[in-house]
């Protein structure tokens, strides 16, 4: 049996180096799909022997993940984004499934443990999170959602053993601007399926989404670090209602001077 870990990128050059070292060891090919980064995501990853890199047009995250599945030729897919890094304890669950034969599960689940900055946090939604990240490379596809895509899969389902560290971002200033992006694509992509909103909504939703992170999922025990994701995901929930009322909007105005 085999293994290819297949990776989309974009601006990744502090991330992609640490990921590289990690599992250069555990794995047989490297797939990369770059959506053309401008910093030194290229270069650094064609320097290393097993990656096999590739440029493509990021026109969502389903489509590009699964892009990068059709690249892959192992039997067993690890799929990571840039800012994950399996621990030791991971890598070795990894090893024995692929190498001794011990795969009675066609999918593996593995736990998370979230970093956002300096904060390493255990409530408010995002302390004890599950996600699908081996795999038979037959067996599942992502959804051709643009953003929040899932994995869909036929077979029997396992957890791994260990952890994978999620370094979610290096500063404030690019923890906004992945908000704005993604909630650029969400506004699209509700937008896309007929979704209306009103000014109601767009007023309260932030400050329900800020109440449910901090207080009944418990974020306020993680502190400062907490109170900020409770704060930041509030501001992406104002800023994907607010886009997709704009969108709407500037469809009328059209209909209408359309109509005149």
């Amino acid at each position: 049996m085999s293994l290819s870990l297949a990776v989309i990128t974009y601006n990744e050059e502090d991330n992609i180096i640490r990921l590289l070292n990690s599992v250069s060891d555990m794995v047989d090919e490297i797939v990369i799909v770059d959506s053309y980064s401008s910093d030194r995501t290229k270069e650094i990853c064609l320097k290393h022997p097993k990656v096999k890199f590739s440029e493509k047009k990021f026109n969502g995250y389903g489509e590009q993940k699964n892009h990068a599945l059709d690249l892959c030729t192992m039997e067993w897919v690890l799929f990571l984004d840039a800012d994950e890094v399996p621990d030791d304890a991971l890598k070795q669950s990894i090893k024995s499934i692929i190498h001794n034969g011990t795969n009675e599960f066609d999918i593996y689940h593995a736990r998370f443990t979230n970093h956002l900055g300096v904060y390493t946090l255990k409530f408010g939604g995002w302390g004890n999170v599950f996600r699908e990240r081996l795999f038979k490379r037959c067996g599942a596809r992502y959804s051709d959602d643009k953003v929040h895509e899932f994995l869909t899969y036929k077979g029997k389902t396992g957890i791994l053993a260990g952890k994978i560290n999620h370094y979610t971002y290096k500063s404030i200033h690019h923890h906004i601007v992945k908000i704005n992006r993604y909630s650029d694509m969400m506004a699209e992509k509700m937008y896309d399926r007929g979704k209306r909103i009103t000014r109601f909504k767009v007023i309260f939703s932030p400050a329900f989404e800020f109440t449910k992170v901090f207080i009944f999922k418990l974020g306020i025990l993680d502190g400062f670090g907490g109170f900020y994701v409770a704060k930041t995901m509030s501001y992406y929930t104002f800023l994907k209602y607010i886009k997709l009322r704009e969108k709407i909007r500037q469809d009328e105005i059209q209909k209408s001077l359309n109509k005149t």
